[in-house]
């Protein structure tokens, strides 16, 4: 699972079974509004506390850390991800899902219970809040987190072995259980092994905040924890999906669709091309080159992932595109740009198997109340990938997931 403080989330508004075989689920986007008045929230409780404590460095590494995608030591925390993968560890760094985009709904149990999560490509667990979890939100914040009752589902089953995940902050832990999982009402997965979340405090006041119970995640099972199926794969293997194909349509300024069992050729025009994942675990592409400008990355590599709203790269890269595009970088790790060049930014190109992708200047930029903040972050990650392929990449190319066939398809999307 990969972790940043800018990501995206995915919401089912409503959901549809067609004669087709595919399940459509509605997502709720997130407000432009919203995501920038949290960038500024960070911004202003960061500055403060910096004056407060004379800037020093220790604080402004603080400050930092809920930005940060793996905590304050990145090697050592990849060196327990690949650990864990190998089941070595229950321990693992995981996203703060803070400025979480996109979010939807999941029923867990019989009857069912309902949760808001998060569909995120870069990750492999369910794991939603239990009843008296600690740190899980209040009744007055967005009417607080739905949390699952084990004793009011007739298909619970004690699993009860542990469940950690440490973030830059803290560690939110819990317990493995199973039980039914209903996606769209027309999906249901028996037996599926998920984390009952006992103390969520390492997400701080990010997930507090947050209009999401708990995150469901797309990836392949080598980043599992506790040996766990997917969501996704168990539905492939009790055959209630009739493709081992899910996408994503997300809107620009509007609400977008997940789509499971396959891919809706109404939402594109034009044919699909497809990349061979250069490693299934994350959904991991080769990169022929990142360019803006006369700015060029040259051979690299990145993930697409659902549960990123930014685009992110090595800081480097990053901070010479912002320098050559007049950005800021602000005390948080982000960059703000003046409002006035957005119209005349560059485009940000990735070059995918001799195939330019584009992501037009404009659409490199959030945009509310004034105020301008820039789509890209960087981000070191020493031995993963070096690009994350966000929520602002895929909304530019409909974007499917085909699990069974190990790659991923773009088109140009009609909507």
């Amino acid at each position: 699972m990969l972790f940043r403080s800018i990501v995206l989330a995915l919401s089912l508004a409503s959901a549809q079974a067609a004669d087709d075989g595919l399940v459509r689920m509605k997502l709720k986007k997130r407000s432009a509004h919203e995501m920038v008045a949290d960038h500024l929230k960070r911004e202003n409780d960061a500055l403060r506390l910096a004056l407060e404590n004379g800037s020093a460095p220790e604080v402004m590494d603080m400050a930092k850390k809920s930005v940060m995608l793996r905590g304050s030591n990145p090697e050592e925390d990849f060196e327990e991800q690949v650990q864990v993968a190998e089941g070595a560890s229950e321990n693992i760094i995981i996203k703060d899902y803070s400025n979480a985009q996109y979010y939807g709904e999941v029923m867990i149990g019989t009857p069912p219970q309902k949760f808001t999560v998060i569909f995120d490509t870069g990750s492999s667990n369910l794991w939603v809040p239990k009843t008296k979890c600690k740190n899980c939100g209040y009744w007055f914040i967005h009417g607080g987190k739905s949390k699952y009752d084990e004793s009011k589902s007739s298909s619970f089953k004690k699993d009860g072995s542990d469940f950690k995940i440490q973030y830059g902050s803290g560690s939110v832990k819990g317990f493995f259980s199973r039980d039914e999982i209903t996606l769209a009402k027309d999906i249901v997965v028996k037996d599926q092994k998920f984390a009952e979340v006992a103390n969520a405090g390492g997400l701080g006041v990010g997930y507090v905040m947050g209009r999401f119970d708990g995150i469901l995640g797309l990836g392949f099972e080598k980043l599992s924890l506790g040996g766990a199926n997917t969501v996704f794969k168990n539905a492939i293997d009790q055959k209630v999906v009739s493709q081992p194909v899910f996408s994503f349509a997300l809107g620009d300024n509007k609400d977008g669709e997940l789509t499971l069992g396959g891919y809706d050729d109404s939402k594109f025009k034009g044919e699909i091309t497809w990349v061979n994942l250069s490693e299934a675990s994350y959904w991991l592409i080769d990169i022929d080159d990142v360019s803006v400008g006369r700015i060029s990355s040259g051979k690299t590599n990145g993930i697409v992932d659902s549960g990123t709203s930014l685009i992110t790269g090595p800081s480097t890269e990053i901070a010479k595109i912002a320098n050559s595009v007049g950005a800021t970088h602000n005390i948080m790790g982000e960059y703000t740009i003046d409002c006035a060049k957005v119209p005349t930014l560059s485009d940000l190109e990735f070059t995918i198997n001799k195939k330019v992708y584009k992501v037009p200047g404009k659409d490199l930029v959030i945009q509310a109340s004034g105020t301008c903040l820039f789509a890209l972050m960087g981000m070191d990650i020493p031995t993963g990938p070096k690009w994350i392929l966000g929520d602002v990449f895929m909304r530019q190319y409909y974007s499917i997931f085909d699990y069974g066939n190990e790659r991923v398809g773009f088109a140009e999307p009609n909507y």
